[in-house]
């Protein structure tokens, strides 16, 4: 099997040998739930056929659960000396981090998966609580996985950096949250600062799939922030040696 591969499926499967999975993807749901139809923006208060709310608080969720899956993909590793001994195998320090990345963004991608039981279960097969435009729900669907992707890369890089996972973890969900929210401050500067600030934030690339619009300029961002934080904490494994 190829060594990617291969440590994509031990990483995955690690996941789902312990409860972390099954806690992460049944407490998402509930809550996730609870936004729905109590939140302050809620189902029933909006009064018309959509999953608004749904899909702006998955980020959110998304925000601290992968700060919770990325946080001990490399530090772990680093602390308890099991990375030494991994990449002593026939393997190159770029199988090490695509696996890892492979493994917990597949994680992530189950979770985002499972969230389509609300829209099946209120508009397509049980509930019937209306007609629903499904274009934005799809577009939606499209704009959380390269969310995901972006966000499982970024944690991954800070996790390289250290050998804490508590570091990590607090390094990880305050730069996403940053990045997230960083669009806010926008309306308080002017010109190139604030035109600055929208473009790197997450939640304005991700709010175009919300509205349905599938976006080139969007996408390559997604992607973009994805290759370039790989490539960076493929970098920061093989810092290594120099030292």
């Amino acid at each position: 099997m190829n060594p990617t591969l291969a440590i994509a499926k031990r990483e995955f499967r690690s996941y789902f040998d312990s409860p972390l999975a099954y806690v992460v993807i049944c407490l998402g749901l509930l809550l996730l739930g609870g936004w729905i139809f109590l939140g302050p923006r809620n189902f029933w208060q909006v009064d018309r056929a959509t999953l608004g709310a749904m899909f702006d608080a998955i980020p959110t969720g998304l925000v601290l659960i992968v700060s919770v899956i990325t946080m001990r993909l490399l530090a772990e590793e680093k602390r308890s000396g099991t990375l030494e001994m991994l990449i002593t195998l026939p393997v190159r320090d770029s199988d090490v981090i695509l696996g890892k990345y492979l493994g917990a963004l597949g994680l992530i991608l189950t979770l985002v998966a499972s969230t389509l039981v609300y829209p099946l279960l209120m508009f397509k097969s049980l509930w019937h609580l209306g007609p629903i435009d499904m274009g934005p729900v799809w577009s939606s669907y499209l704009g959380l996985v390269l969310f995901a992707a972006a966000t499982v890369a970024i944690g991954l890089l800070v996790s390289s950096l250290t050998e804490s996972q508590v570091i990590a973890f607090f390094v990880t969900i305050v730069t996403l949250a940053v990045l997230y929210w960083i669009g806010e401050f926008a309306s308080l500067l002017t010109g190139v600062a604030g035109d600055v600030l929208h473009f790197i934030s997450l939640r304005d690339h991700y709010q175009s799939f919300q509205r349905g619009v599938v976006d080139t300029r969007d996408i390559v961002y997604f992607l973009s922030c994805a290759v370039l934080a790989l490539m960076l904490a493929f970098r920061s494994l093989e810092s290594r040696k120099w030292t």
